[in-house]
């Protein structure tokens, strides 16, 4: 139960920091999808980059109090689930209009 209710809490803080970090990119990195003669569509990075980030540092502090077999798979669960639902939501995907 304790496993389950921190895995809903990562989860919901994977999603708030690809999402913020989505919107408001600190590093700018873009990788541009398609361009047409009226608009660009680009992927921005920066929230996915961080939110795998933090989830390698929460997988590491895990494995340095020896949890890594407990927690480990609660947290990679819930950082794919995250990832999951904010690109279907369409976090990261920017089109610009000319």
């Amino acid at each position: 139960m304790k496993n389950l209710i921190f895995c809903v809490l990562q989860f919901i803080l994977f999603f708030v920091v690809f999402g913020a970090f989505s919107l408001f990119p600190p590093i700018h990195i873009q990788q541009v999808i398609s361009t047409t003669a009226n608009d660009t569509r680009s992927f921005i990075w920066d929230g996915l980059i961080l939110s795998l980030l933090l989830a390698i540092v929460i997988l590491v502090i895990e494995a340095v109090r020896g949890r890594i077999r407990k927690a480990g798979p609660w947290t990679t669960a819930a950082f794919v689930l995250s990832t999951i639902v904010g690109l279907v939501m369409s976090f990261g995907f920017k089109t610009v209009g000319h």
